[in-house]
């Protein structure tokens, strides 16, 4: 039986910024190390379908692409398919070329075939050289006439070590135009689902999807396959859980597909995940990339890990991140063809084998952040790999316009990253985690930012009080984390009211510099400007004027935590242009702060061994099916 591994796609937006991720018409070339275009003639009226397009008379347009590449190394690593066939469908007098890469992104032709009139060519192909990296990919050349691309596909011969069918599960709060529009996506990939045996939408939020326009035509498109599930808002732990939970009560479901809600979604993603998890070794966490929602070529999340020491999440290669298709390809990028391994992935999308699900149970009642890191962590313990695929991937809201450490959600920031050290860390009292820990306080401190370093000490001291207070407190800690900005004045958004709101001394503007070449101080640089900032701050109250008037105004872009503190206040803008936060020097504040941020990481690093055993005892019931369930019925 012939089963497809990937099928070649064009996007299902007409958007020129997403051409580079699926088709590479374009000639390059390197310059002092970089990659340049050569020419640039990508046209989208030469797309004319989902799977076909137009090859132009003497054009070559290359398929060695992000979405349209083979994973050739992750295919050999983590399964037992060795062959491989592509097909290549085209209609007139063509070349096609098959290629080849290895870890270094050293690219060797493997075969080329010439084609006319209607052709479906094969090319057999072994995955036997793929241990530290590399792609397979073919070009089309088309000759004095133009031909057509009629669809291309990676297929095998050999059978899965898995049959079943996946549930998709998406964690919805007030985003219903956002779920409507993967619905509709899905209810419009038939090969998709023809692999999906259930997709909930657990809705948390007070906008139901439901009640959104366009919700009953592709609910009758989705028939039965649709399930609405409501409760309240527990957050993604909550969300996803449901998910599970309603997930193992169905036999014909073997892999949990979850995903957020504020998603754009390439379907072929999903299905080359659930086909990825079918041919995986053992039962394995197949994990998604994310590109940025707003800027599309952008990809900011590969393979994640968590590092040892400091016991924090960060991509691998994280300095060449975000990386833009529409600046390099990925034939020009050797480091994109290196196997890169992940601990973990986060939840945007992410495949999980329920099988995985009932030995290690479902998330921590974390609500937010780290709950699936930790879950990939538990996994891993228990011998289930998370493998980070090429080619599977979705476009989500990124980062760059956000600071998710200031506002309330530096509570679970904080308190979830401890647990999940408690529970996993295999250094003695975390390695440098609690160190790191306390130097965040100092930098918020030290930055006038005293919302963030309460909601971490509250962090703290329900970490301190015992595991029992994450399922307690799971409905409960985003509220009371949100209530308590009332007591914090910086945390108030200035909106930009035709009257502006100035600084007494103007904005100060810097230099731009590049993310390596910034301007902090380092080494005894560093211990000295620490040293004499808090001394400062400890010991000398701000001038009236500048409680009264900001002092000076910093762009987001320029409001670093070496830069601001030397100030008695400031005028910062907001990280997604919003308005504009004054920041305050407050003695009495950063005083008794700077105190407790030292008595209690002072008393967590004594208790760490005790808090440790308490965690790793309590984290069975913690992730327990049954545990949740009581959680689901007390919620109701």
């Amino acid at each position: 039986m012939t089963h497809i591994l990937q099928n070649v796609v064009f996007p299902t937006d007409r958007d020129p910024d997403l051409l580079p991720l699926y088709v590479d018409p374009e000639t390059w070339s390197v310059i002092d190390e970089e990659p340049v275009r050569v020419s640039s003639r990508a046209h989208l009226g030469n797309i004319l379908g989902r799977t076909s397009a137009r090859i132009l008379a003497g054009r070559r347009v290359s398929f060695g692409t992000y979405f349209n590449a083979f994973p050739a190394a992750y295919w050999q690593h983590w399964t037992t398919v060795r062959d491989v066939r592509l097909t290549v469908r085209t209609v007139g007098p063509a070349t096609i070329l098959v290629y080849r890469s290895n870890g270094s992104g050293v690219r060797q032709r493997l075969d080329t075939k010439e084609v006319d009139g209607a052709a479906a060519t094969t090319f057999d192909l072994v995955l036997d050289q793929y241990s530290d990296g590399g792609f397979i990919w073919f070009d089309i050349v088309a000759d004095e006439k133009s031909a057509l691309f009629e669809g291309a596909e990676w297929s095998t011969e050999q059978e899965p070590a898995r049959r079943g069918k996946a549930s998709i599960g998406i964690t919805t709060f007030n985003k219903p135009d956002y779920c409507v529009w993967t619905l509709t996506n899905l209810s419009e990939s038939p090969d998709v689902l023809e692999l999906v045996d259930r997709i909930f939408i657990v809705d948390q939020g007070d906008r139901r999807v439901d009640a959104q326009p366009g919700f009953t035509v592709v609910a009758e498109a989705l028939g039965e396959t649709l399930e609405i599930v409501t409760q309240p808002n527990l957050g993604g732990s909550g969300g996803f859980a449901r998910v599970m939970a309603e997930s193992l009560a169905r036999p014909d479901t073997e892999f949990v597909q979850l995903m957020d809600d504020d998603v754009r979604l390439e379907p072929e993603s999903v299905r080359r995940s659930i086909i990825f998890s079918r041919f995986a070794t053992v039962p394995t966490i197949v994990g998604a990339h994310m590109f940025d929602l707003l800027d599309r070529p952008k990809l900011h999340a590969w393979a994640e890990v968590v590092d040892e020491e400091p016991f924090m999440w960060r991509a691998l290669y994280q300095e060449k991140l975000p990386h833009d298709f529409s600046v390099a390809n990925l034939r020009q990028t050797p480091m994109l063809h290196m196997r890169l391994d992940a601990d973990y992935n986060g939840w945007w999308m992410c495949s999980i084998p329920v099988s995985v699900i009932r030995e290690v149970g479902l998330p921590l009642p974390a609500f937010i952040k780290w709950d699936d890191a930790e879950f990939c962590l538990r996994a891993r313990e228990a011998g289930y790999p998370t493998v980070s695929v090429p080619g599977v991937a979705l476009w989500h809201v990124s980062w760059v316009g956000k600071d998710d450490s200031i506002d309330w959600q530096a509570y679970f920031h904080a308190r979830n990253r401890i647990a999940a050290g408690l529970l996993h860390s295999q250094v003695p009292r975390g390695g440098t985690l609690i160190r790191h820990s306390r130097r965040m306080d100092m930098k918020h401190l030290m930055m006038m930012q005293y919302y963030p370093v309460a909601l971490r000490h509250r962090a703290l001291n329900d970490i301190l009080s015992g595991p029992e207070h994450m399922r307690a407190n799971l409905a409960t800690a985003m509220p009371a984390a949100r209530a308590l900005a009332a007591d914090f004045p910086e945390t108030v958004i200035h909106k930009d009211a035709g009257v502006p709101l100035r600084a007494r001394r103007g904005r100060v503007v810097f230099k731009r510099l590049s993310v390596n070449k910034l301007d902090n101080p380092t080494g005894w640089r560093l211990r000295w400007f620490t040293l004499s900032t808090l001394v400062s701050h400890w010991f000398h109250a701000p001038r009236p004027e500048n409680i009264a008037q900001p002092e000076v105004e910093f762009g987001k872009g320029d409001a670093y935590w070496w830069r601001i503190p030397v100030y008695d206040s400031a005028l910062v803008s907001a990280a997604d242009g919003s308005g504009k936060n004054v920041y305050t020097r407050d003695r009495r504040q950063f005083r008794r702060m700077l105190s407790e941020s030292y008595r209690l990481h002072r008393r967590l690093r004594r208790d760490w061994p005790k808090l440790s055993a308490q965690y790793r005892a309590a984290a069975p019931d913690l992730t327990s099916l049954a545990a949740w369930e009581r959680t689901f019925e007390e919620s109701r």
